[in-house]
Parts: C-alpha cells; sequence; structure tokens
C-alpha cells in the first residue's frame, strides 16, 4: 500500500552558485527522472512531493530547508 503524500511535504531549495540542478524522480517500480529545473545563484525553488515525485536529484550548491531540517550540499 502507498503512503498518501501530506500538503505539508514541502521542500525549498536555495542555489548558492548558477547552474544548480534539481532533478525530480518519478514513484514506482522503475524510477525514472520526470523533470528538472536549472537554478542560478539566489534563486529559490519551493517544491512538493507527489503521487508522481517520491524522490529530488539536487547537484550544485544549495540549501536545502525541509520539514526535517536544514542542509547544504557542495
Amino acid at each position: 500500500m502507498e503512503k498518501s503524500v501530506s500538503k505539508s511535504d514541502y521542500f525549498v531549495i536555495k542555489a548558492l552558485e548558477d547552474g544548480v540542478n534539481v532533478i525530480g524522480l518519478t514513484r514506482g517500480s522503475d524510477t525514472r527522472f520526470h523533470h528538472s529545473e536549472k537554478l542560478d545563484k539566489g534563486e529559490i525553488m519551493i517544491a512538493q512531493f507527489t503521487e508522481h515525485t517520491s524522490a529530488v536529484k539536487v547537484r550544485g550548491k544549495a540549501v536545502i530547508q525541509t520539514s526535517h531540517g536544514e542542509m547544504e550540499n557542495e
């Protein structure tokens, strides 16, 4: 049984450099890329996990804020 997605499952990504890639991955038996965005330094993306999106991959230097805390990748 698949978990229902809460309306509060938002996350925020703030680019700390130009060219940060945010890639959405599908839900289901075959995980695939289904959407990507490119952020420039200072841009912020607010996103939500959905019935189609189960994971997000972030490439580049960014701050990511979730309900579980804040982290920075390099």
